[in-house]
């Protein structure tokens, strides 16, 4: 594993998007994880870059940050649009979310 694909306690490296086209805009993303996700002008949740800034082209993905993994995937659980979704970084194998296996 190369050092981008492990995160630094040895686990995994994991990546969260949103599918804005089921979006609810009920923002319980971003009262889980309001470092990770952030509602937008038009009411849809986005993913939030490690800058912060707001990252809304179709399907980007952020790395989710480390000590953030489990309200990162209860904001997957619990999105009523099952919108979130949590993959590995080295095979974009979704983990959590709605097409979880």
């Amino acid at each position: 594993m190369t050092v981008q694909q492990q995160t630094s306690d040895g686990g995994e490296a994991l990546e969260v998007w949103i599918d804005q086209d089921l979006c609810t805009g009920d923002g319980i993303c971003a009262q889980y994880a309001p470092e990770v996700f952030e509602l937008d002008i038009d009411g849809l949740a986005y993913v939030k870059g490690p800058d912060d800034e707001l990252l809304q082209a179709e399907g980007a993905a952020t790395p989710v940050p480390p000590g953030l993994l489990a309200d990162v995937v209860d904001s997957a659980k619990e999105c009523p649009g099952e919108c979130i979704h949590v993959r590995r970084v080295l095979d974009k194998v979704e983990v959590h979310g709605p097409d979880a296996g």
